[in-house]
């Protein structure tokens, strides 16, 4: 017999796994996704993520602002913005590091398209490996005679509805997300 809610739960993190994911693919709007999750070194070496180390503004559709907690360190996190090369330069505003999105072309909007139903394929099959650990447990249950035929059959149904619930979940995230690209 398996259990529904760990099949749910797996199926949960994915989707979310999926969602942060694809939270770092540019459109043409500013989003905090953008450089929350960029590592910068301060402290004499050690390696933060920006979320880390301060707030993160959207004074604008085209813009981001970060203000770090620690004003000491400013120039060493422009620095590293300015190093993990994300497509915006970084400039000190007095207390804040101010960034501007350039325009996305049209060959850039289909590479991120492409890149997202890249993700979306591997988030896909993501959940289809969990389905098959699933089912797998399912198809020991019954060869080792701890379910019946048709316990069997009602539960391979009911991981399969499942299944095909989280993907419609996962290719709903990624149509609104390819809908920000394009825009």
């Amino acid at each position: 017999m398996i259990n529904f809610t760990d099949v749910s739960a797996r199926m949960n993190k994915i989707r979310e796994l999926f969602v942060n994911d694809i939270a770092s693919i540019r459109t043409g709007r500013a989003t905090p996704g953008l450089i929350e999750n960029v590592v910068v070194t301060v402290y004499e070496g050690q390696k933060m993520k920006l979320q880390e180390l301060g707030s993160i503004s959207i004074p604008d559709v085209r813009s981001i602002t970060f203000e770090p907690w620690d004003q000491a360190i400013i120039r060493e996190i422009s620095n590293g913005i300015q190093a993990a090369n994300i497509g915006m330069t970084p400039s000190v505003d007095g207390q804040l590091i101010r960034m501007s999105l350039p325009m996305l072309t049209v060959e850039q909007r289909e590479d991120y398209v492409k890149l997202l139903g890249r993700k979306l394929e591997g988030a896909r099959g993501m959940i289809r490996d969990a389905r098959g650990d699933f089912r797998k447990k399912l198809m020991d249950a019954k060869n080792d005679k701890t379910v019946s035929e048709d316990e069997f059959r009602r539960d391979e149904t009911e991981l399969q509805k499942m299944t095909d619930d989280f993907v419609g979940q996962l290719e709903e995230v990624s149509k609104k997300k390819e809908v920000e690209i394009r825009a």
